[in-house]
């Protein structure tokens, strides 16, 4: 039925296929931080800052009208998921991209940053040090304009140096 010269092939085809896939996630998954860094300075802090407002101010409850932003990346994500899922193809892998960002970005800025989820609270390595320190410089402002460091998970070598350990 199959003879391996077209055993190979599948073979090779479906390596192929599964590092062009990872590709296509990491490469998605590192585009989320450019869009994110966009999203924040210029509609965040633009246009949709009525939406973002509270996230500058101090809590009040467990969720804040800023949430409704983790929804709207949640829309191309779950939609690249369910259209690429009957043939697992480009699609699929890259909505998993967003989702695997979106994952991140929770445990990140939420948990550890903001601490919304008690968890976390120690900054041992040094990077994390300096996104947690970073992160509360950005919301050393609470107006619209005047904040620095949009980036999420990427901190700046400029604020990798200031607020080195």
């Amino acid at each position: 039925m199959f003879n391996p010269t077209t055993i190979f092939a599948l073979e090779c085809y479906l390596h192929m296929n599964g590092l062009l896939n990872s590709l296509v996630l990491i490469g998605f998954f590192a585009l989320m931080e450019g869009v994110a860094w966009f999203t924040h300075k210029y509609i965040m802090h633009g246009f949709l800052w009525v939406w973002h407002r509270d996230h500058h101010e101090p809590q009040k409850g467990t969720f804040e009208l800023n949430d409704i932003f983790g929804l709207m990346f949640a829309i191309p994500s779950v939609w690249l998921i369910v259209v690429g899922s009957p043939d697992f193809d480009w699609r699929f892998f890259a909505g998993f991209g967003i989702a695997l960002y979106g994952l991140a970005y929770f445990l990140v800025h939420d948990v550890f940053v903001h601490q919304r989820v008690k968890a976390l609270k120690k900054a041992k390595l040094a990077y994390f040090h300096a996104m947690r320190q970073t992160h509360h410089l950005h919301h050393a402002v609470h107006t619209k304009e005047g904040a620095q460091a949009f980036g999420f998970l990427w901190v700046l070598p400029k604020f990798r140096q200031q607020f080195k350990k």
